[in-house]
């Protein structure tokens, strides 16, 4: 159904005038998830037109099913920019569905060397290789339109300088708080608690279920438990926007034992910056580990 629906539409795209940037005066550009949208409006400024399919912070990400609009988009669009890691493979079908030879598609994990399917991907909390993921998509802007590329690269100097507020209080975290443990319901923070220096308890093969939407087994759930009631953990790291009520069960029994509970999403609220996203998240986890 996608793709018939796309084919009528990618015919009347093309015969009534083609690219999208043809018609606006600027790139075209979508990205999978918002905050790889806000680091490509960052970086493009008013010469991209971005579009980002992902931005409901409300909505669980793993549930998400692409519409017509979406797949218009990607059909039509001069760049591409997408996770990887099976994270947001819905544009993978998208791009089939509607091939496009002008069309670049940058993929982050690609760009950062990652793969596997035991991979973490939520890669944007990696905040020590934000500035990689940015130089990627700056690349990217500059490979589909040559013409902005000494701005494109001016704006990239100046995202990378606003990241200093975010890792230096990631250092801090390591430096007054390294080894501590914590646990997470989801590995959506995996590479935030790697770099801060922190220890997970949480089991993998708990994490693993719930980030598949599979029950993990009692022994795993009781294992979490027991790290709640036994307050071997300094927070709970706790995925905000896929809930289930083995979560919600963990995430009460950390409040009933005074373990600081920190919500981590996994889309960026709206009317923020990544920058600012993920600096209001270290910030609260600090503060967490400083009770």
């Amino acid at each position: 159904m996608i793709s018939l629906a796309l084919a009528t539409l990618v015919a009347f795209v093309f015969a009534t005038g083609g690219r999208q940037s043809t018609a606006t005066g600027k790139l075209s550009v979508v990205a999978a998830e918002n905050f790889y949208g806000d680091i490509v409006r960052q970086i493009g400024g008013s010469s991209v037109s971005v579009t980002s399919v992902l931005s409901n912070p409300n909505a669980d990400p793993h549930l998400f099913e692409p519409g017509t609009s979406n797949g218009l988009a990607v059909a039509t669009a001069d760049l591409v920019i997408q996770n990887g890691l099976g994270y947001d493979v819905f544009m993978q079908k998208l791009e089939t569905a509607a091939p496009n030879a002008h069309r670049i598609v940058v993929t982050i994990s690609s760009a950062l060397g990652l793969s596997g399917s035991a991979t973490n991907p939520h890669i944007w909390y990696d905040v020590p290789k934000l500035g990689r993921i940015a130089a990627a998509i700056a690349s990217g802007l500059e490979r589909a339109d040559r013409t902005h590329a000494a701005d494109y690269r001016a704006r990239l100097a100046h995202f990378d300088a606003s990241l200093r507020p975010l890792e230096r209080e990631l250092a801090q975290i390591r430096s007054h708080f390294v080894g501590e443990p914590v646990a997470y319901t989801e590995p959506v923070p995996g590479y935030l608690i790697a770099a801060a220096g922190l220890h997970n308890l949480a089991p993998v093969s708990f994490s693993r279920a719930i980030e598949n939407g599979t029950e993990p087994s009692p022994q795993n759930v009781a294992q979490m438990n027991a790290l709640m009631t036994g307050k071997q953990i300094k927070a709970l790291l706790y995925n905000s926007q896929a809930i289930s009520p083995i979560t919600a069960s963990i995430r009460a029994a950390a409040m009933r034992a005074g373990i600081p509970v920190v919500g981590m999403s996994e889309t960026m609220p709206p009317k923020l910056t990544i920058q600012v996203w993920l600096l209001s998240e270290t910030q609260a986890l600090k503060k967490a580990l400083s009770r």
